[in-house]
């Protein structure tokens, strides 16, 4: 634990957004928050093991800055991007814990992850996450994404991530959760919601989908659910990464 104090936290961990972290966050003890530039960073003990963690917002560009500034604040073991992702496989269904061996983003060389996956219960592994620049709401956009990249998951944060930790020479893990499966689709004012904006711009936003379709508010209720039960499951994985997973430390 000595090394860990002289050098940084055990772990860093980069979520997107609240409802991937809350979850993870209940676990934790000892919790302090830094602020940053824009973003707040948190400090505290999970597993048995300190750790850092903060909430980036959506997008490579945030995703990747939140992770640079937890590397030169708190310089991790191991980096992990974690939270929650679209299915590009068909045979992945809705909540699939996924920890995929390569990130890929289009026109960018493909970065390896620490090969853990084995070790995970209930981890699928899988080839390859692609980080994108938009949310893919329709089933059509997954099959071409998966047909042109051949990734089995798709999201908007993780090579941003893996990038910054790639830069420090720090090891790196993706775990995501399928949010929502290959075949689902989000209705257009849903997968508006997710982009990046203020919570009260947020809030409005909802308030103005469910008057423009009142159903909106059914499928709110149901994304909410199955967050909450997706962060359960996302926090039971990065307890045991944390517990038996970590890379060994010079």
């Amino acid at each position: 634990m000595s090394r860990q104090v002289e050098r940084g936290c055990a772990v860093g961990f980069v979520f997107a957004l609240d409802t991937e972290a809350d979850r993870f966050a209940h676990g934790v003890t000892e919790s302090t928050v830094l602020q940053g530039a824009g973003v707040e960073f948190h400090v505290g003990t999970f597993a048995g093991n300190r750790v850092a963690w903060v909430v980036s917002g959506m997008g490579f560009g945030p995703a990747s800055r939140a992770a640079t500034m937890l590397i030169d604040g708190h310089r991790p073991g191991l980096l992990v991007s974690a939270g929650f992702a679209g299915g590009l496989d068909p045979a992945l269904p809705r909540g699939t814990l996924v920890l995929p061996a390569r990130g890929l983003r289009i026109a960018s060389p493909p970065i390896h992850f620490l090969p853990i996956a084995g070790t995970i219960r209930g981890a699928v592994p899988c080839d390859a996450i692609v980080t994108v620049d938009a949310v893919v709401a329709t089933r059509t956009g997954k099959r071409a994404l998966r047909e042109t990249t051949g990734a089995a998951i798709v999201d908007m944060e993780t090579h941003g991530v893996a990038s910054a930790a790639a830069t420090a020479g720090i090891p790196c893990l993706s775990v995501r959760v399928i949010s929502d499966a290959a075949d689902d689709e989000l209705p257009a004012d849903v997968a508006r919601l997710v982009i990046p904006q203020s919570p009260l711009r947020r809030a409005g936003a909802a308030l103005a989908a469910i008057g423009r379709q009142p159903a909106t508010a059914a499928t709110l209720w149901r994304l909410w659910e199955n967050s909450v039960v997706d962060g359960r499951t996302l926090a039971t994985a990065l307890a045991e990464i944390v517990a038996t997973c970590l890379p060994d430390r010079p």
